[in-house]
């Protein structure tokens, strides 16, 4: 007895510190009131978005996703100079988990707030580039690319380190339930099935490059996030799977920052990724119970 108290002691200080992390000190609050306020919501309790974003596989997609993301230069800029990622880090990850969290698991006035706050910090973004190319935040194209780079990243990470994979049918409904929060956003057209996702990844790949900006994102996030010391391993297993989650071009541009003596080979990166996942999972305390319908 004795021994299964401490375990779970372990898990529940674990489990806090995971998601007070990524939540932030306004996380509990935010959560109960995302998972339990009355209302409809965009998304049925059944509905593959909700496995996919309630999953310790986001913990990968999501790294992967800003490396991805950080290779369109005109999208790279607007981060550097508008986001604030160095300065506030774990600021910019709260607001972004709430927001997923938001529109996957709230209730529709919820997430359609959620939706007119981001546009209206959109709508406000404007700057060039060091290369003298204007740029805007509220740009459907660069919405767009932003969107596919999470969708595919998510997905990827899902699909690889998930409790349960999705079927080919469950993977073109996820696409399809993102799409929503997309449009809703203002992106182009995004994409509703793998066979469009590709379509689209392809159209945008002659635009995508490392930049100084990209370059000084992937030495951030992979070799010096600002995480206490004994964070640093189970974070560099993350990060060395989501390197490995990338398309191959993509992961030569990344891979290229992380010094030789750190980088992890793929297969080790995998087995990684997976230890930690399962280790978050266990840690992570389950979601509240929605309302019962009515």
């Amino acid at each position: 007895m004795a021994r299964a108290t401490t375990v779970q002691r372990i898990r529940r200080h674990a489990g806090e510190a995971v998601f007070l992390r990524v939540a932030g000190p306004d996380g509990p609050r935010n959560r109960a009131r995302i998972h339990t306020a009355p209302g409809p919501r965009w998304f049925a309790p059944e509905r593959p978005v909700r496995r996919v974003h309630g999953d310790a596989s986001m913990f990968v997609g999501g790294l992967a996703a800003l490396l991805l993301q950080s290779l369109h230069p005109l999208a790279m800029a607007a981060v550097a100079a508008h986001s604030g990622y160095r300065g506030d880090p774990w600021g910019r990850l709260h607001r972004t988990s709430t927001f997923l969290a938001v529109t996957t698991f709230g209730t529709s006035s919820d997430a359609e707030a959620a939706v007119a706050r981001v546009r209206e910090v959109h709508a406000r973004i404007r700057g060039r580039t060091a290369d003298g190319i204007p740029y805007r935040a509220d740009d459907p194209e660069l919405l767009t690319w932003v969107h596919i780079a999470e969708a595919d990243c998510f997905l990827r990470a899902h699909q690889r380190y998930g409790r349960s994979p999705l079927d080919p049918a469950g993977c073109d409904a996820y696409l399809a339930d993102t799409a929503r929060v997309a449009r809703a956003l203002g992106a182009d057209r995004p994409p509703e099935s793998r066979h469009e996702l590709a379509l689209r990844m392809a159209r945008y790949r002659p635009a995508l490059r490392a930049t100084a900006a990209s370059r000084d994102t992937a030495r951030f996030l992979l070799t010096d996030p600002p995480l206490p010391r004994a964070a640093r391993l189970p974070y560099a297993l993350l990060a060395a799977a989501a390197v490995d989650l990338l398309p191959p071009w993509a992961k030569a541009a990344v891979a290229a920052e992380v010094p030789a003596a750190a980088r992890i080979p793929p297969l080790a990166a995998r087995a990684g990724g997976r230890a930690v996942t399962r280790a978050i999972r266990w840690a992570l305390p389950p979601a509240p119970p929605p309302p019962p319908p009515g």
